[in-house]
């Protein structure tokens, strides 16, 4: 920069709200949302979850519903997480296999209401299926394996991708699980199924109310720290985003998403790839409580947010404010 003040007033640019608009360096968008969908058995079922004001548990056809109403939106995909019931929990979370389980029953029944109008996204970890709340398979010791949960997660990505999904997300964060669940998808008639890995996934305070969602609060013995990340290390995940991407990843996401911005800004100037990022139930939550307490404007929290997570390099954003965002947008 040569200019100074007065031949240089950085004011000028935001005098009015065209010029504002005409200089405006970051864009959000509908199409930079992804909707997180909770579903649950039933007909006709709009569960509210406390923990996550405005946010229920759907059964299949609700499921369809929100789908479509993503598509109206302008919101290009949605993201299905089941509750399983406890009847259908296991040790061994057989139930992801399931070829009629609420995760495969949702993917058809949204392709059959929407066609490819829109994405579907699906979560690939064992915690929704376990009746001890961890996302692979447990050894006598309380230690969750790591190969042979792998060997789980690859049958539960093609049950998925079987079934109609669009994009597989490994949520699991075991070793070796891109790379195994890519070469399943490519040998079993799968090659254009996406695999935006959680590659940089913490083991964060945020997501108690979506344990709420899925049912496992209470299940989860000890922790999820032997293999989801220590929020001290930032190095560590750019290695993991690495190996993602070496292994197939067609994406990587971060998560949680805005104490972890910094994370996103390194990712996307070290890899220049496409970096998603996931504003955890936990995030959403403080949004509501703030907003409820008076504390800001309920509309301004979410779009300001929203819009860091694009200035920071996201692609786009899993965020259960994606239907309101949107239609603020679209306003």
């Amino acid at each position: 920069m040569t200019a100074s003040y007065p031949n240089l007033r950085l004011r000028r640019t935001r005098a009015s709200g065209w010029s504002r608009a005409l200089h405006r360096e970051t864009v959000l968008t509908p199409s930079d949302l992804i909707w997180p969908l909770f579903v649950t058995e039933g007909d006709e079922v709009d569960e509210p979850i406390a923990s996550l004001p405005g946010v229920s548990r759907w059964s299949v056809d609700g499921i369809a519903s929100r789908a479509r109403e993503a598509v109206e939106l302008g919101i290009p995909c949605v993201a299905l997480f089941p509750n399983t019931p406890a009847g259908k929990r296991s040790d061994d979370g057989a139930e992801a296999l399931n070829p009629d389980n609420l995760m495969c029953r949702a993917i058809k029944e949204i392709r059959e209401a929407c066609g490819a109008d829109i994405g579907i996204l699906t979560d690939v970890a064992l915690d929704p299926y376990t009746t001890h709340g961890q996302d692979g398979l447990v050894d006598a010791a309380g230690y969750v394996t790591n190969d042979d949960t792998v060997a789980v997660l690859v049958d539960q990505a093609l049950n998925q991708a079987a079934a109609g999904a669009d994009i597989i997300a490994p949520s699991d964060m075991m070793d070796g699980r891109v790379h195994a669940i890519r070469m399943a998808l490519e040998m079993n008639g799968h090659p254009n199924v996406q695999i935006m890995s959680y590659a940089a996934k913490y083991a964060s305070a945020f997501y108690g109310p979506f344990r709420d969602a899925v049912g496992s609060r209470g299940l989860l013995k000890g922790d999820k720290k032997t293999y989801q990340m220590d929020p001290a290390n930032a190095e560590e995940a750019l290695r993991e985003v690495e190996l993602d991407l070496r292994e197939g990843a067609d994406s990587v996401m971060v998560k949680p998403g805005l104490p972890y911005l910094d994370i996103v800004r390194r990712v996307k100037e070290r890899f220049e790839v496409p970096v998603f990022a996931y504003q955890v139930s936990g995030e959403y939550a403080m949004i509501e409580a703030a907003a409820a307490a008076g504390a800001g404007h309920r509309d301004a929290l979410v779009l300001e947010t929203l819009l860091a997570f694009k200035r920071a390099g996201c692609a786009g954003v899993l965020t259960y404010h994606a239907a309101h965002a949107a239609r603020l947008l679209n306003g």
